[in-house]
């Protein structure tokens, strides 16, 4: 695909983002605001069972949270990464009265909607699945057979494959509450070769899997249209625009710490519009990288993609479970804004110790300007930030500051983002640390024409 544009990199991107966010991603989900939610997997990893889960979503409503994901661990015989893979049933050693009955308890105790991981395109030999049909995995005969994290690629280019994998999804699905699927592939195919079919279309083998991911993408959409599906292949390790026409949202990375997930997304926002990105606060010290970032940065990052949670929350304390309901009122008023406005670079993280972006609404009335310093600095100098796509025609409002600002002014001249480490004393005694952060909402009027 060839874009064209005049206006450098910004204008290319909101070309990409359009498409992809109108003409490509389709269905039920493609133009609704997507659910605020909160998954498990940093808060529990496999240690769970079914009162565990619905206490950690009972908070999770209290804070405005509109849908609970159960990730990884509720099937077959999981306990561990070394079995199930391939037994799309639930663990009733863990879930009781399993997926079915887990999926009305949130939504009838918690009044939320309920969204489950699978990972269908992956077996682990200790599995029924594996012992039944061992030739179902890809494999080179008379090679060794290469793992990762003990699992295997299931034969996608087999229809009695697909076929299989879609009977077990099908039927838990049918019989469960199900609004959200995160759709997992965590290893990439190695020794390739299919059994089903002839040394010579072996060089098609690659090409031939992904068409029965597509396969079993088109009959579960089909199926069951209004569920919204999440892909994601080790985080963002397959966002590609085929598979947003399926699913309109990709897991963007499995490394959430807000510093790294700034590059990120500011790299992902090249070709794909910010409601394809799935973003998450985590816990601190973050699991990937062990750094520790303000909860309010994480949510500053966060707003710029389709918002979520990983943590558990009742293990935060009262004024972090207060700011995160702050964030939750937050993402609510904005969050159509976010995914369906214009999008503009403004500052690179690969190019220095700052970052910036922002949304503009259609109507350029309002804007969001997310704003961050990776590293403090101390004798910083004055500084102003140019910011785009406002109607040079308005005056704007920004909140928590006094006065308005026109477009024409905040383009040109820029806004003033000097802050206290060049010794300037703000209004509210605000202090920067490290991966600080803000965030700036504008509303603009237009002036009035003068009489002359």
């Amino acid at each position: 695909m060839i874009v064209f544009s005049e206006d450098g990199l910004n204008g290319m991107s909101q070309t990409f983002h359009k498409l992809y966010r109108q003409r490509l991603a389709r269905g039920y989900w493609r133009d609704r605001e997507r659910p605020i939610l909160i998954n498990n997997w940093e808060a529990t990893y496999f240690d769970f069972n079914e009162n565990s889960i619905v206490e950690i979503a009972k908070t999770a409503k209290k804070a405005g949270i509109e849908m609970f994901v159960l990730d990884d661990g509720w099937y077959g015989t999981m306990n561990d990464d070394r079995q199930g893979l391939g037994d799309w049933s639930a663990n009733l050693n863990k879930l009781e009265h399993g997926i079915a009955g887990l999926s009305r308890r949130i939504e009838e105790e918690c009044q939320m909607k309920f969204g489950l991981w699978f990972e269908p395109e992956m077996v682990n030999e200790n599995s029924n699945l594996f012992r039944s049909h061992p030739d179902y995995r890809i494999e080179t005969p008379g090679r060794k057979v290469s793992h990762g994290r003990y699992q295997f690629v299931l034969d996608f280019t087999r229809k009695e494959v697909v076929d299989c994998i879609y009977s077990q999804m099908e039927n838990l699905l049918v019989n469960s509450r199900v609004s959200y699927i995160k759709w997992d592939m965590n290893r990439s195919i190695t020794e390739c070769f299919s059994s089903g079919w002839p040394a010579e279309q072996q060089g098609e083998i690659f090409h031939r899997y992904i068409l029965g991911v597509y396969d079993l993408y088109d009959r579960l959409t089909k199926r069951f249209p209004e569920i919204l599906f999440e892909s994601c292949a080790s985080g963002g390790g397959r966002f590609d625009p085929g598979m947003l026409y399926y699913a309109p949202q990709t897991w963007t990375s499995d490394n959430s710490d807000a510093v790294e997930r700034i590059r990120i997304q500011y790299g992902t926002s090249m070709v794909y519009p910010l409601s394809s990105m799935g973003a998450h606060v985590s816990v601190t010290p973050n699991h990937q990288m062990f750094r520790n970032t303000p909860l309010a940065t994480r949510a500053n990052v966060a707003y710029f993609g389709v918002f979520g949670y990983e943590l558990d929350i009742n293990k935060l304390s009262e004024e972090e479970q207060e700011e995160i309901k702050q964030q939750i009122s937050f993402v609510k008023k904005y969050r159509k804004l976010i995914h369906q406005g214009t999008f503009y670079r403004l500052l690179s993280p690969f190019e220095g110790n700052m970052a910036a972006w922002m949304v503009v609404s259609d109507d350029r009335k309002d804007a969001v300007m997310g704003y961050y310093k990776i590293l403090n600095d101390v004798i910083c100098p004055y500084r102003r930030l140019k910011l785009r796509g406002l109607d040079a025609g308005m005056d704007y409002v920004i909140e928590g500051r006094n006065g308005s600002y026109s477009g024409k002014e905040l383009m040109n001249a820029g806004l003033i983002t000097t802050d206290a480490s060049a010794g300037q004393v703000l209004d509210g005694g605000e202090t920067c640390t490290d991966f600080w952060s803000k965030i700036y909402v504008l509303h603009g009027t237009k002036r009035e024409e003068q009489v002359l």
